[in-house]
């Protein structure tokens, strides 16, 4: 009888984490971005069929990077524990911290089990609260370790060029307009040069606190995005009004004291007579 091949366990989860980060790698990056008024997810994704940002439920956004059928195999899962849990109990018992901990229980189990390959995908559950500090990131590696980001995140195969830009330019509290130029600027920036990334590549969705309705998750349309990301103001906002220009005076020439204004003609004066 032969003897099996060993692999230390230490070898053998460096091997499975080395294969899934390389997967993660080859992917576009996705950048989460806390705003004013709820949390911004911002991707490059050229696919129009094939979302990379999606709806888990009322106040909870899902977003991911790496293999496509892996994180939508978990993005539908998560759909139906969200369900299932908000019909049997109560629509507030849905929490961006209990998916979180779903997911982190299923890609640990698959990452430490020897029967299949790991994921190679890394994952964000958002919630927004009502209050800016409600507002909840979590962000999940492939492994199952779970990360509570405050501000900003950023995963895929740029993360770290990304993050760096994001560190210098991020503004807390900014609005929607300013914190989309600034993700966007982010996910072109390299340490060679600076991308400017096409409208029709960009896949950009909100989670906005200041929707009247009960699903506060929205995408922003390419019109929308070209006319924040070009500068040009909406059509109903007036023009800002300028002064009126005031003519002055010509400038006195050179080489000598200007020369006093012109008076008034004296009146004609009869001749005297004779």
């Amino acid at each position: 009888m032969s003897t099996p091949f060993y692999v230390s366990p230490e070898q053998l989860m460096k091997d499975r984490a080395d294969f899934a980060r390389k997967g993660i790698a080859r992917g576009r990056s996705v950048a989460a971005v806390q705003y004013a008024d709820g949390v911004l997810f911002v991707s490059e994704n050229p696919s129009q069929a094939l979302h990379k940002v999606s709806e888990i439920y009322d106040r909870i956004a899902f977003a991911a990077v790496g293999r496509y059928n892996e994180f939508e195999n978990l993005r539908i899962a998560g759909v139906r524990l969200a369900d299932m849990r908000g019909y049997a109990y109560d629509r507030r018992d849905v929490t961006g911290r209990g998916l979180a901990n779903a997911y982190a229980q299923t890609l640990g189990t698959i990452f430490s089990s020897g029967g299949e390959k790991p994921y190679e995908v890394e994952i964000f559950v958002a919630e927004v609260g009502d209050e800016p500090a409600a507002d909840q990131i979590y962000r999940l590696t492939y492994d199952g370790q779970v990360a509570d980001e405050h501000r900003y995140a950023v995963m895929g195969g740029a993360a770290d060029q990304v993050s760096t830009y994001l560190k210098e330019h991020y503004r807390e509290g900014a609005a929607l307009e300013d914190a989309l130029r600034t993700a966007v600027a982010a996910l072109g920036h390299s340490d060679t040069e600076d991308r400017v990334l096409p409208i029709e590549d960009l896949e950009v969705a909100v989670l906005d606190r200041t929707r009247t309705r009960p699903r506060k998750f929205s995408r922003l349309s390419p019109a929308r995005l070209e006319t924040i990301l070009a500068g040009r103001a909406p059509a109903s906002a007036p023009e800002p009004a300028t002064a009126a220009a005031i003519p002055l005076p010509p400038a006195p020439a050179t080489g000598g004291p200007a020369d006093p204004p012109p008076s008034d003609p004296e009146p004609p004066v009869a001749p005297p007579v004779s």
